[in-house]
């Protein structure tokens, strides 16, 4: 069974026993998350969500990805040279069930 997810503004495919990364949420190392906002189950669609369906999923752990670099700079203007760095936080969590 798959479904459609929408979390933190972003649409994931899953189905059970998925390991999947999304942004960051308060919950703690095996708390039980309910994913309310199903936009597609198999072939049924929403509109714009299903009711009645839901996901349940399982915190695994929560943590920050690798470091990517941001370098902002202005052609042929040596003085605006701009180095940073940044680890944008996430929640891993493993899909347990799918109900509807």
């Amino acid at each position: 069974m798959n479904a459609v997810i929408k979390v933190g503004g972003k649409q994931y495919k899953v189905s059970e026993n998925d390991e999947i990364f999304i942004e960051k949420i308060n919950a703690n190392p095996g708390d039980v998350v309910k994913f309310d906002q199903v936009l597609m189950l198999d072939n049924q669609v929403g509109s714009p969500y299903l009711e009645s369906v839901t996901v349940l999923g399982e915190v695994i752990k929560n943590g920050k990805q690798r470091k990517i670099r941001v370098f902002k700079y202005k052609s042929k203007d040596r003085s605006n040279r701009k180095t940073q760095g940044h680890r944008q936080p996430y929640t891993k969590i493993k899909i347990t069930k799918i109900a509807g």
